[in-house]
Formats: C-alpha cells, sequence, structure tokens
C-alpha cells in the first residue's frame, strides 16, 4: 500500500511540472478576432440595445473597454460567476484564445467604432 501511495505521489505531483500556457501568455490575433465578434455584435454593437430575454437589460457597447476586464468578464461568464444566461452560452463556447482575441479586438475599438468588422 505505502508503494502504490508513494507511485500516486509521484504520478500527481509530477503534473504540475508540465508546461502550462495560460490566458495571459496568449497573443492576440485580431484578424481571426474579426470573425470570432460576430456573435457579440447583435447586442453589443447597437447603441441603447435592450434585451428581452432572460430579462430587460440595457447591453453595454464594449468598444474600447479594457482587454483584461473584458477578458475577466468573459471568463466569469463562462463559469457562471456571473448570471445572465445568454453570456453564459455563448462564454461558455470560448476558448482561451477566444477571449484574448475578442478582448483585444474590442479594446482596439472606440464606443463609437463600426459595428460590422467584416467591413
Amino acid at each position: 500500500m505505502k508503494k502504490f501511495l508513494t507511485m500516486m505521489a509521484l504520478v500527481l505531483g509530477s503534473t504540475s511540472l508540465m508546461p502550462a500556457v495560460h490566458a495571459a501568455e496568449l497573443a492576440p490575433d485580431l484578424d481571426a478576432a474579426k470573425s470570432k465578434v460576430a456573435m457579440c455584435i447583435g447586442c453589443h454593437g447597437i447603441a441603447e440595445y435592450r434585451t428581452a430575454f432572460p430579462a430587460v437589460y440595457r447591453a453595454p457597447r464594449i468598444g474600447g473597454q479594457n482587454a483584461k476586464y473584458i477578458e475577466n468578464a468573459l471568463n466569469e461568464y463562462k463559469k457562471g460567476e456571473r448570471k445572465f444566461s445568454t453570456m453564459h452560452a455563448i462564454a461558455y463556447t470560448l476558448t482561451d484564445q477566444d477571449i484574448v482575441d475578442i478582448a483585444a479586438y474590442y479594446a482596439a475599438q472606440t464606443a463609437s467604432s463600426p459595428v460590422n468588422p467584416q467591413k
């Protein structure tokens, strides 16, 4: 039994030595972000847009917002720490790279930037 526990400790302990890529280490790809923000535009690209589901809520324009703030918000929605079912459903599908790309894209915009990045 002691040998088994020693082996398990070695196996589990060795995983901490494996390199991990954290979102802070990912380089944003603004070109890739252009296709990723299409799902954001419907709510966040329309001035004074108000959602009707799950509750009436004014969706803020996020152009020009700090990238780290957007990353944190998307990660919190993804984990369910922020409560808005539509944002949770969207954020849950995003990879760390998607979140970094989207945050950098919106940080490079202004509140009055055109809403369609494809143009």
